[in-house]
């Protein structure tokens, strides 16, 4: 299981890190590894310690 770090982003926002062979598999990458366009992911709480990230196709 790979472990991700939380990092603070500002006063307001944590993030989480998605390795680049996630994004690669879904094809949010360019051909030189960078994210390609712009794309929004919609995060629901499940449970306590349990959410989930699901890629926004259509805003």
């Amino acid at each position: 299981m790979a472990l991700n770090k939380l990092r603070q982003l500002d006063s307001d926002t944590i993030g989480v890190t998605i390795p680049k062979d996630d994004l690669r598999l879904d094809g949010l990458l360019d051909d030189a590894g960078d994210l390609e366009g712009e794309h929004h992911v919609h995060i629901d709480r499940q449970d306590s310690g349990e959410w989930e990230l699901t890629l926004v196709e259509d805003l």
